[in-house]
């Protein structure tokens, strides 16, 4: 039994891997940069090549650019949207039992700071959103025609392997450094924002148990607990013994996408899935994980 995964070289795709291992299936993970397979999911030709080679029972598109600034738009829309539709029509062709999960996202909803599930309305507030409300859409008409196409909707999820630019990472690798001595001052914006905490690792499983059955087809990932950045900022820094407040700027004038991201977990809880790693657990390992 085989999957193939689709953007292997995110943290994602390294845990989801390991998931499916544990499980006894062998992965081919496929990436446009290192991976068992050298592959761009935004080439249908590529795609379909893949899928006819492999025949895999599991199939997962995790490619994306984490990127929702509009400068992103057309790669966006080619690796999130474009790759959702190569991947259902390979399927479709070549391998109509495959399992198909499609990422979604809790930013591609109406966000008013309550608790979001996969029955809340989408809104397009960036072009990142307009392609995973596309991608979705695709996993929906391609559900019509009998391919059995899941998506879990992420919401902010970390590891050791987040790269450096995202907020929480950010926050880890200057508390390390200034642990170690650096004089440097990390400035950063709104640290009241709100948003959820999951290790990566526990997401993967989420998404595997979310593919093991065949009653739901869609389901919001996510803890459902909500901490602020300075939640994160106090957690980093007490475990390097220092106080973040002599070591943080705020940007002035910084407009946060949103102030309260959060889940409503309830139908992958109610699949059996819950997350295993609180807050601190997850500052701990990203704490421990040499720069």
């Amino acid at each position: 039994m085989r999957a193939l995964i689709f953007g292997a070289s995110g943290q994602d795709g390294h845990y989801l891997a390991q998931v499916c291992q544990a499980n006894g299936i062998e992965t081919i993970g496929v990436s446009r940069t290192s991976a068992d397979v050298q592959g761009d999911i935004a080439d249908y030709a590529q795609v379909a090549a893949l899928v006819q080679k492999y025949a895999p029972a599991y199939l997962f598109h995790l490619a994306a650019n984490s990127v929702t600034r509009h400068s992103a738009l057309f790669e966006n829309h080619a690796t999130i949207a474009t790759g959702s539709l190569n991947v259902l029509e390979a399927v479709r062709r070549y391998t109509p039992d495959t399992k198909v999960f499609i990422t979604g996202s809790g930013v591609q909803f109406q966000n008013t700071g309550r608790p979001i599930s996969e029955q809340d309305e989408f809104t397009a507030t960036s072009g990142y959103a307009v392609a995973r409300i596309h991608s979705v859409y695709a996993a929906r008409y391609f559900r019509t025609m009998g391919i059995r196409t899941y998506v879990g909707y992420l919401f902010h999820h970390d590891s050791p392997l987040r790269k450096d630019h995202h907020v929480s990472q950010l926050v880890v690798r200057a508390a390390q450094r200034i642990a170690a001595g650096s004089p440097e001052i990390l400035e950063i914006g709104d640290i009241s924002v709100q948003k959820e905490w999951v290790f990566a690792g526990d997401v993967a499983k989420a998404i595997f148990t979310l593919v093991q059955q065949d009653h739901v087809a869609e389901a919001t990932i996510g803890s459902g607990l909500a901490y602020t950045i300075q939640d994160w900022l106090d957690v980093c820094f007490q475990l390097v013994d220092r106080d973040w407040h002599d070591h943080v700027r705020l940007r002035s004038g910084f407009t946060p996408e949103y102030t309260r991201l959060v889940s409503d977990p309830t139908t992958i809880n109610r699949l059996g899935w819950h997350p295993s790693m609180s807050l601190n657990s997850l500052a701990q390992l990203m704490m421990a994980s040499p720069g």
